[in-house]
């Protein structure tokens, strides 16, 4: 009687760790991986704001700081919005020197969570755009073109490389 209580303890926990993986890969294939992070930022001594894109990989300058996006998830329109991007911000002091003053994920629908705050300037993320090679924009007859099309990150994309480098 014992064994086939605990048979049916495993069947259990393996149906549910079944469904938690397939639940998983569902969710991980409605993300969209975009080509431009899309970023609003307040000049606190003028008052003004801005909008400005930034493709991936790529600077731009507003003011002191320099905004470098390197990724940028967002969902399909059914879906509730979930927009994220991994970003590093880093000012130019009075001597010339760069300093990094931010470096981790923005999230778009909740832009006080992770915006820069800086004595002088507000950066916070307000959207993705331009879709690039996401499996949701390929069609389920041919799967290689998914499959050809989301190429493996270079180790120099990888976000997290330099908090494993400064750790060590």
């Amino acid at each position: 009687m014992r064994t086939s209580w605990r048979k049916s303890q495993a069947a259990s926990v393996g149906a549910i760790l079944a469904l938690g993986l397939l639940a998983a890969s569902s969710a991980r294939a409605d993300r969209i991986d975009n080509g431009v992070a899309v970023f609003s930022a307040l000049d606190k001594v003028t008052a003004r704001t801005s909008k400005f894109e930034v493709p991936l990989n790529s600077t731009v300058q507003f003011g002191a700081l320099k905004v470098t996006p390197r990724v940028c998830y967002s969902r399909p329109p059914e879906e509730q919005p979930k927009t994220t991007s991994f970003v590093e911000v880093d000012e130019i002091q009075l001597d010339g020197q760069e300093k990094r003053i931010f470096t981790g994920w923005m999230f778009a629908e909740s832009p006080g969570l992770n915006a820069v705050e800086h004595p002088v300037f507000d950066v916070w993320l307000t959207d993705c755009e331009k879709p690039k090679g996401s499996i949701a924009q390929h069609s389920a007859e041919d799967p290689a073109a998914a499959a050809s099309d989301a190429p493996a990150p270079a180790p120099e994309e990888d976000p997290f490389a330099q908090r494993r480098r400064v750790r060590r």
